[in-house]
């Protein structure tokens, strides 16, 4: 069984078990390169709620969704991709970016804090989701 960490400050989190056990070999392969993404990585899927993939629902951020999200710049669309798939030109985030681990299992209306690599702290909240639930 998964323990499931609770931070009153973080919105609750809903991963797919493939997605979940995928996940954590991406963080533990990056961990020599990204340390601190790996760990934040790490630590989200600690406190997410896995599910079977087919629960998650439609307005979760998975692996493979294209989301709408808004933060202090702008409103933005992307879509979360494995490392190998990443292409910001093409607007494919990383999940082994901040950005990109912050929006992992958040539904729409979801508000999340995160800190960017100069440090700085940012709010983001998912304005839609839509794509597939799993890139695998």
């Amino acid at each position: 069984m998964i323990k499931q960490i609770k931070n009153p400050r973080m919105p609750p989190i809903v991963i797919g078990k493939t997605d979940h056990e995928r996940l954590n070999k991406v963080a533990v392969v990056a961990a020599g390169r990204f340390p601190n993404i790996s760990d934040g990585l790490l630590l989200e899927l600690e406190r997410a709620r896995v599910v079977a993939d087919i629960s998650v629902p439609g307005n979760v951020v998975c692996m493979g969704s294209t989301v709408d999200y808004e933060t202090d710049t702008g409103a933005r669309k992307v879509t979360l991709v494995f490392p190998r798939d990443a292409d910001i030109s093409e607007g494919k985030i990383s999940i082994l970016t901040p950005i990109g681990t912050a929006l992992l299992g958040l539904a729409a209306g979801q508000t999340m804090g995160w800190t960017a690599r100069d440090n700085r702290r940012h709010e983001l909240t998912v304005l839609a989701v839509a794509g597939v639930h799993s890139m695998w």
